[in-house]
């Protein structure tokens, strides 16, 4: 049986992947549980894995992958990053041993809708790391779990080269789906086009009159440029990773 914070975490973790596709970070958990330090976190965190609740992926930040629920929170959707693991391993252009959930997981088979997927065209890669140059081809398509996009606007795919992103459980060799627009709020995941020639996956933040594009890695220093020298391409609404 789980504790009453256990349980809060728990499903805190599986909210925010199903909205985001990534994991929170264990400051976000912190404020969402009302707990002074991280290292009640990192104790709740054991315990959950001990259960065998969660699995902490091995030099990878922030990658929590929820193995099964309770009962009282199974009747909850599926989170995103294992809604992308039990679609159609045909449809992902993979081998058949990939995408398939593992049998000791505790996770039920996935339903018509979750395995239901459309075509987005990857439109290659995109830097988490330095910016590169602007992407405007086509390289492929993937087929992307429905549940994952939102119900309005056009969507598109990325691979994601370099490692500024790990801390918000985004690395390199990932998929990234994104949502075409030219707006974000402060704190968006966002493909942003520095001076008509360079895209990069970053957190957006304005200030004073300046816009910043953050890391999610104390290795990259933030950068800041002037409002008319960045356009926002589009959002990160979900993630596809390949083990």
């Amino acid at each position: 049986m789980l504790t009453k914070k256990q349980l809060d975490l728990l499903d805190f973790i599986h909210r925010r992947l199903q909205q985001d596709g990534v994991p929170p970070s264990f400051d976000e958990m912190k404020v969402a549980l009302d707990l002074r330090s991280k290292s009640g976190i990192h104790r709740l965190i054991t315990a959950l894995e001990e259960r065998g609740f969660i699995r902490r992926l091995a030099h990878r930040a922030r990658a929590i992958e929820i193995l099964r629920l309770p009962e009282n929170l199974a009747g909850a959707s599926v989170p995103l990053t294992q809604k992308a693991a039990t679609a159609s391993p045909a449809s992902f252009g993979t081998p058949a041993t990939r995408g398939q959930p593992e049998p000791d997981r505790g996770i039920s088979a996935p339903s018509a809708a979750v395995i239901a997927a459309i075509e987005l065209p990857v439109m290659g890669r995109i830097a988490a790391g330095v910016p590169i140059e602007a992407i405007n081809q086509i390289s492929h398509q993937i087929a992307i779990p429905q549940t994952m996009l939102s119900s309005s606007g056009k969507h598109y795919a990325l691979e994601v080269r370099g490692d500024s992103m790990i801390e918000a459980g985004i690395n390199d060799g990932d998929i990234v789906v994104i949502r075409e627009t030219d707006t974000a709020d402060n704190g968006d995941i966002v493909v942003a086009l520095v001076a008509n020639e360079e895209a990069t996956l970053k957190r957006l933040f304005r200030r004073n009159g300046a816009i910043a594009l953050e890391a999610e890695n104390p290795a990259y220093e933030t950068r800041t440029y002037p409002e008319d020298q960045v356009k926002v391409q589009g959002r990160l609404v979900g993630l596809i990773r390949s083990y």
